[in-house]
């Protein structure tokens, strides 16, 4: 019988922030895999827990994928784990729960923190729709697509970016966001906790002298938001031709169309075809 691939998400600072299930499964488990084994040895003897630990990150993932899985085929329970947060989440974790879903595995997620989520929740900015884009691409080309993407963006979205390339960040973001809200949240869940609710310019004033993990969450596009509200108010053909003399294609058209409306492409495909 083969054994069970656990997705242990782990307290983000505090180490209060770990369910009774995650406790349980981690003392069960036969093998640990963590990111980093020092940081998870910290929780584990918090928690009066001794397992076996092999180490699972970014720049071992395709040989130690192939070690885990040998041991869940021979029946091994094991958990992943990362440094904090939910594994897989711009983090090392994607590449074995593939593999194992390949190889019949049972992949079971244990729920917990993820700081883009409490980072969302606590900024005051929408949280109906939002798009996580993890962090910005560093190569000029793919960067300057996030960047237009952010701008045209009717959604909240939310960044990861390393403390020191927030500055950065900050200025290429100040360039495109005009006054849309920004904030920053800085080191969730530990003694110096800060949501910073303020426009970009006052925080680079400040950002030199910030610490710690952070996450930008930025308000979407209002304007883009009302243009899309008011095409969803045109009939189909109005709407096509709204495009039309935009001067897209048909094909382009049809795809814009319907993620205007949050329909299936080929129903708008289906009506210009009658």
């Amino acid at each position: 019988m083969k054994g069970i691939l656990y997705i242990v998400a782990t307290p983000i600072g505090n180490l209060e922030d770990i369910t009774m299930r995650a406790i349980r499964i981690l003392k069960e488990v036969s093998l640990i895999a963590a990111e980093d084994t020092r940081q998870t040895l910290k929780l584990l003897n918090h928690y009066e827990i001794s397992k076996p630990l092999i180490s699972y990150h970014r720049h071992n993932e395709e040989i130690k994928s192939d070690i885990l899985l040998e041991k869940l085929e021979n029946g091994e329970d094991i958990a992943l784990v990362s440094d904090a947060g939910t594994p897989g989440i711009c983090d090392p974790g994607e590449e074995i729960i593939k593999k194992a879903i390949k190889k019949g595995i049972t992949i079971i997620p244990i729920p917990g923190a993820c700081a883009m989520i409490n980072a969302l929740i606590a900024s005051g900015i929408d949280t109906k729709e939002f798009t996580f884009l993890g962090f910005l691409p560093t190569n000029k080309k793919n960067r300057e697509e996030k960047l237009n993407q952010i701008e045209k963006s009717s959604r909240t979205i939310i960044l990861y970016e390393a403390p020191h390339k927030m500055k950065n960040t900050l200025i290429d973001l100040q360039k495109i966001l005009k006054n849309r809200k920004v904030v920053l949240a800085r080191e969730l869940t530990k003694i110096h906790e800060e949501f910073i609710r303020e426009d970009i310019g006052e925080i680079l004033k400040k950002i030199d002298n910030l610490k710690g993990e952070m996450i930008l969450i930025i308000e979407g596009n209002k304007s883009e938001e009302k243009i899309e509200n008011d095409l969803n108010k045109l009939s189909l053909e109005e709407h096509f031709n709204f495009y039309k003399n935009m001067g897209l294609e048909k094909k382009e058209i049809i795809k814009k169309i319907a993620k205007d409306r949050n329909v299936n492409k080929n129903e708008i495909y289906m009506h210009f075809i009658k």
